[in-house]
């Protein structure tokens, strides 16, 4: 089996500031470069803890961001049942995302 790497790159512009202005990224393994996107929720575990990284640009609105981390709940509801076939648990918070999703007026799904 041969290894293959890939590569993810983010480019964050700031303001004098430091607030994002434009936050581009690609993907080697995808075709994707410099796409322009407006935010940003990268978690990283290091063994015995997830850091996370949440940059958004200036021009995101309150409801974008609403709709952003309720649809970021639901895909991690989604990453949990492929890691750990725990559909209680996925099924959980999905319920809880939706009623979230309800409680601030925003789509629980990406369409």
């Amino acid at each position: 089996m041969s290894k293959q790497t890939a590569t993810i790159h983010f480019e964050v512009t700031t303001d004098e500031n430091r607030i994002p202005s434009e936050i581009r990224w690609s993907a080697s393994d995808a075709g994707i470069e410099g796409a322009v996107t407006g935010a940003i929720a990268l978690r990283v575990w290091d063994g015995q803890q997830a850091l996370a990284i949440d940059l958004w640009d200036r021009q995101m609105s309150t409801d974008q961001m609403k709709a952003f981390v309720v649809q970021s709940m639901m895909t991690l509801a989604d990453t949990l049942e492929r890691a750990t076939q725990d559909q209680p648990a996925a099924g959980a918070i999905r319920g809880f995302t939706q009623e979230l999703a309800e409680r601030i007026g925003v789509s629980p799904s990406q369409d």
